[in-house]
């Protein structure tokens, strides 16, 4: 059995003029946030075999802030493909993965990576993690899968199984929507 979590970067910063969107950083409640989910892996116990992410400034920024929570640094594989990624792509970097990673992080941007969720997990009814991912996959959720199969290639559309979708404001309501900044 392999596991995929998905983490989408935290919360950026509109207001830093940045040349280009690549380079635009997280918030004050992006940061927060990102360290809660920290916390929350570290309470319970997730771990990762293998990390790739997009090289974007928010995402390098989110792991940065999520390690401090989790208590330790995992190295990230900065991959490019993941930069405002389609879940096609999304999908061919993880049918890459090295086989002998058995759980995988994979952090990058909407809407690609809740598409992905989408894509991979079947629309059945009364799956409600899956219908609040549908409903919205928020900056700094998580979302862990699950696939029946010994090698990240033989990933396909409709063969997972949505175990965990945790948002921010789930850890602490001050990360919501309606909190302040």
């Amino acid at each position: 059995m392999k596991k995929l979590t998905l983490l989408r970067h935290a919360k950026s910063g509109w207001d830093v003029q940045v040349a280009r969107d690549f380079d635009r950083p997280l918030n004050a409640k992006g940061r927060r946030g990102a360290r809660r989910m920290g916390r929350y892996m570290k309470d319970e116990g997730l771990a990762y075999d293998h990390v790739v992410a997009s090289p974007a400034v928010r995402v390098v920024d989110t792991l940065d802030e999520l390690w401090d929570g989790y208590g330790r640094s995992l190295s990230a594989v900065l991959d490019k493909r993941i930069y405002l990624a389609s879940c096609v792509t999304l999908l061919d970097v993880v049918q890459e993965a090295p086989d002998g990673a058995g759980h995988i992080l994979l952090s990058g941007h909407n809407p690609g990576m809740e598409d992905m969720i989408l894509m991979l997990v079947p629309d059945k009814a009364g799956d409600d993690l899956r219908d609040m991912v549908e409903d919205k996959y928020p900056t700094s959720a998580l979302a862990e899968m699950e696939f029946d199969v010994d090698r990240w290639e033989d990933v396909k559309p409709r063969t997972g199984r949505l175990v965990r979708f945790v948002r921010p404001r789930d850890l602490d309501p001050s990360l919501g929507p309606d909190a302040e900044g």
